[in-house]
């Protein structure tokens, strides 16, 4: 998805301030979702940790029966 004009981020509210290394600024908040068939957001990660994020999605998704 290229997003230039930053219309997906702002509708996911995933756009916002972020700190690094004592600076800030606008950026995408690291976040996914777990969108299901019929288009419902069934569960929101925030904070996303990449080392574990992927086992949580695929339990997650075993729990809803995917």
């Amino acid at each position: 998805l290229a997003d230039t004009v930053k219309s997906v981020v702002e509708q996911y509210g995933v756009w916002g301030e972020k700190t690094m290394m004592g600076r800030t600024y606008m950026g995408t908040k690291r976040t996914s979702f777990l969108i299901d068939p019929n288009g419902v957001i069934r569960k929101i990660y925030e904070n996303v940790k990449p080392q574990v994020h992927a086992e949580e999605v695929l339990a997650d998704l075993t729990e809803f029966g995917a």
